[in-house]
């Protein structure tokens, strides 16, 4: 599994990780799989 590291301005962080406990519940790993269903949302639209 790769790892990227990247850097948000803070509100977009704060949103990403409010977002996520709402849809995932917060537990460890959840703020991995928003982003990676992000990412994927993300191809998928550019493609």
């Amino acid at each position: 599994m790769g790892r990227i590291s990247v850097d948000l301005p803070d509100a977009l962080e704060k949103q990403l990780r409010l977002k996520t406990v709402e849809r995932f519940g917060g537990k460890k790993g959840d703020l991995s799989k928003a982003v990676e269903e992000a990412v994927k949302t993300w191809i998928v639209k550019k493609e």
